[in-house]
C-alpha cells in the first residue's frame, strides 16, 4: 500500500495536479478506559466512582458497562464528541435538572478525556442525557 501511495504521489505530482493530501491519523489501537464518577444523583446506586473500559468485549465495574459501551461506539460512528463542552455564548433554557454532577476522565478514540456535567440547564441537561446510559439516567 505505501508502495501504491508514492506512486499516486508522483503520478499526480507529474501530472501537475500537485500532491495528495495528507492521510488522517487513525485512532491507536487499544480499549477506551474511562473513570466515570457521579455524585448528587439522588440515587445512591449511581453515586460513586466507575470503571469503564470498551473494546473486544466491555469491561470494568460500570452497572451498564455493555450499554455504556455500545452508546460510546455509536457516538464514534456519527463523528459525534460527547466530551465537548457547551460552547460558550450558546443559548440556553434555563431549566434546572437537579444536583447531578459527574466528570469522566480517561481515554476515548485515542485522545485524552477529563469532561464535566451538570443537570444545570437545558444544554447541559442535554449533554448528560446524550451520553447516557455512560451516565445514568436522572430526572429533577
Amino acid at each position: 500500500m505505501l508502495r501504491r501511495l508514492a506512486l499516486a504521489t508522483l503520478a499526480t505530482t507529474a501530472a501537475g495536479l500537485g500532491p495528495l493530501p495528507p492521510l488522517p491519523l487513525l485512532a491507536p489501537a487499544g480499549p477506551d478506559t474511562l473513570t466515570v464518577t457521579i455524585a448528587e444523583s439522588g440515587h445512591p446506586d449511581a453515586d460513586g466512582t466507575f470503571e469503564l473500559s470498551c473494546g473486544d468485549k466491555a469491561g470494568g465495574n460500570h452497572p451498564a458497562r455493555d450499554k455504556a459501551c455500545e452508546r460510546l461506539e455509536r457516538l464514534a460512528g456519527a463523528a459525534e464528541d460527547p466530551f465537548r463542552p457547551v460552547p460558550e455564548g450558546q443559548p440556553c433554557t434555563q431549566v434546572y435538572g437537579g444536583p447531578a454532577v459527574a466528570q469522566v476522565t480517561g481515554t476515548w478514540r485515542g485522545r485524552s478525556v477529563d469532561a464535566r456535567f451538570s443537570r444545570a440547564d437545558g444544554c447541559e441537561i442535554a449533554r448528560w442525557e446524550n451520553l447516557e446510559p455512560v451516565l445514568p439516567l436522572v430526572r429533577g
